[in-house]
């Protein structure tokens, strides 16, 4: 059974308010594969990284979104996790934030999740950076998880609607 890293984007998504063609897509998108998701395609997991940005800031439902992150069994953030963050930041895999997507990335490959989910295309879920953290990640013997969208793991043909 496939061990899922639920990130912080996948969990503001389901609870969008956002009214953009787009926005209104992810949050599809989210849902689908996240509802069938819980009925068992993996073991879902997250870390405190997770609740600790919730809180940081102002959503709209933001009581749902702790209620449904919540729902996750976390994962041990540790000295090594905070090793890995800090090796990520310096190698310039990651953004300068000690406590956000670096930390995301460390906690799924310290834990060797199999996949990393996340909306976060810019810093986590991108090709041009896969290399650089597939070699980063050898060098600290880290796991190596696979950084996708949620629509990447729906598991059904998407067509225009």
């Amino acid at each position: 059974m496939a061990r899922i890293y639920i990130e912080t984007t996948v969990v503001s998504f389901y609870y969008n308010g956002r009214t953009g063609p787009e926005m209104i897509s992810r949050q599809n998108w989210t849902r689908r594969w996240l509802d069938a998701a819980f009925k068992g395609a993996g073991e879902l997991v997250t870390s405190l990284a997770v609740e600790k940005e919730l809180n940081a800031s102002e959503f709209p439902k933001k009581a749902e979104m702790l209620e449904l992150a919540a729902r996750f069994p976390l994962l041990d953030l540790n000295e090594s996790i905070a090793e890995a963050v800090e090796a990520y930041i310096a190698n310039h895999v990651m953004p300068n934030d000690p406590g956000g997507d670096a930390l995301h990335l460390a906690a799924a490959s310290f834990h060797r999740c199999d996949f990393l989910v996340t909306w976060n295309c810019r810093h986590i879920a991108n090709a041009n950076k896969f290399g650089h953290i597939r070699r980063i990640n050898g060098i600290l013997r880290l796991g190596n998880p696979v950084l996708v969208t949620p629509l990447e793991l729906l598991n059904e043909d998407i067509v225009d609607e």
